[in-house]
């Protein structure tokens, strides 16, 4: 199926889509609201700069359409950022147009250029948005859909769509005129899943969330086409449960400035034993050894780069994560450079240790960092959520002694009530750190 780069058509491509394309809402009512915000849009002299903060998410989807046909620069931002983010990101975009949430205000303007910048980053404490365009987005989805030849792509999202998790399942069905059912993780946790048949269905999770469903309702959950897993690497014990419980999983790597997935694992892999973060989408390349080393991506799905900060200087985007290719193509991702752990000398990898606590079924949850220490460089720390509260510390440690060597295993326990998870499932570590 072809995918159009091309943002001239997109009103009409609208009121060619399916009456029922999108679950349990009125298109006709969304194509009307679309058309509207248009003619707003198209009516401000010069063009606004918008910080689309919307809460309700078909007036959020109508506005990025309505948004990228009148070729307004627009910035995705999350509702419910506390003040100190809201702060951060209006001193940084200085918008013209906020609609949502907050209260809206038009400024004078220099006008700008059809750009869509997607937030980034602001769980570690610093808001940045990741430059892209209709081209770098239309080309995952092509990426997309030649590698999973499942056309037109369904999607039941659960994810924000002011984050690109949300936003790229979004798109993958207006532009190849699936259909799309938006749910929240609340709605599917009270059990209120929708009358659709999951088999014709792409849904999209982290870890967490499917650490919970598989708990909840795993047969549900076998039911879909493909069950994409991304945001947060997955443990090992994750991904044999989900596997016996025939989950159609399909384990992936990307980010926000690759306009998600760029490496992806095809179901059948995964239910034959496969672990890995599988192989490169045909739209992107990935630099990588068959040793363990910086990941480096190219491809035509990529930023420019952020806002307010010079442009990417190449083609190539060194990324902070480590991995390597096996003998077969597929990529294993090892952990961030950054969240390395050096402690005595040794290298620790945070996500090998927290696998093999989450593995001894005694925690439902858990992050492991490295704190400063005078003797070792760092100690190894874990914060971690017991699943009763009679668990402790030792009973833990004595179940890794056969399972991490003697320096992986954290020296320091801390028992919280839960971690500090956006809703990407990935834990501010910043926060746990300085703790």
């Amino acid at each position: 199926m072809e995918v159009s780069r091309s943002i001239s058509n997109i009103l009409i491509h609208l009121e060619k889509l399916p009456p029922d394309w999108l679950g349990g809402y009125d298109s006709n009512q969304f194509n009307h609201l679309t058309l509207a915000l248009y003619d707003k849009f198209t009516q401000l002299t010069p063009t606004p700069k918008i910080l689309l903060a919307e809460p309700d998410p078909y007036r959020f989807l109508a506005s990025v359409v309505a948004a990228v046909a009148a070729d307004c620069p627009l910035f995705l931002a999350n509702p419910y950022w506390v003040e100190k983010e809201w702060q951060e990101a209006l001193a940084l975009v200085q918008p013209d147009l906020i609609l949502g949430k907050r209260v809206e205000a038009v400024n004078g303007s220099e006008g700008g250029i059809p750009q869509i910048m997607i937030p980034t980053g602001g769980s570690s404490g610093k808001i940045r948005f990741a430059v892209h365009s209709w081209s770098s987005l239309t080309a995952s989805v092509k990426g997309f859909i030649e590698y999973f030849p499942q056309t037109p792509v369904n999607s039941y999202c659960v994810l924000p769509l002011y984050h690109v998790s949300g936003l790229m399942q979004f798109l993958r069905s207006f532009l190849t005129g699936g259909k799309f059912l938006l749910k929240s993780y609340k709605e599917l946790k009270a059990g209120e899943t929708g009358t659709i048949d999951p088999q014709d269905f792409f849904i999209s999770l982290v870890p967490t969330q499917l650490q919970y469903l598989l708990e909840m309702d795993s047969d549900w959950l076998s039911r879909f086409h493909t069950v994409l897993l991304g945001g947060a690497p997955p443990w090992r014990g994750l991904l044999d449960t989900a596997r016996k419980a025939k989950i159609r999983l399909a384990p992936s790597y990307g980010m926000t400035e690759t306009a998600s997935m760029i490496v992806a694992l095809p179901p059948d892999d995964f239910l034959a034993g496969n672990n890995s973060s599988g192989r490169v989408l045909p739209h992107g390349k990935v630099l990588a050894g068959n040793e363990t080393g910086t990941i480096v991506i190219k491809t035509n799905s990529l930023c420019s780069g952020y806002y307010g900060e010079p442009v990417f200087s190449s083609s190539s985007f060194t990324t902070d994560d480590l991995g390597y290719f096996d003998s077969l193509g597929y990529l294993h991702v090892v952990g961030r450079n950054s969240d390395k752990i050096i402690t005595g000398g040794e290298n620790v990898f945070p996500s090998e240790v927290e696998g093999a606590i989450l593995a001894t079924g005694l925690v439902s949850d858990v992050c492991v960092v490295g704190k400063p220490d005078p003797k070792w460089g760092e100690v190894v720390t874990a914060f971690y959520v017991p699943k009763d509260t009679n668990i402790s510390a030792f009973n833990l440690k004595i179940l890794l002694k056969n399972k991490l060597v003697m320096y992986k295993i954290p020296q320091s326990w801390v028992q919280v009530d839960s971690l500090p998870r956006n809703e990407q499932g990935k834990i501010n570590r910043y926060m746990l750190t300085s703790f």
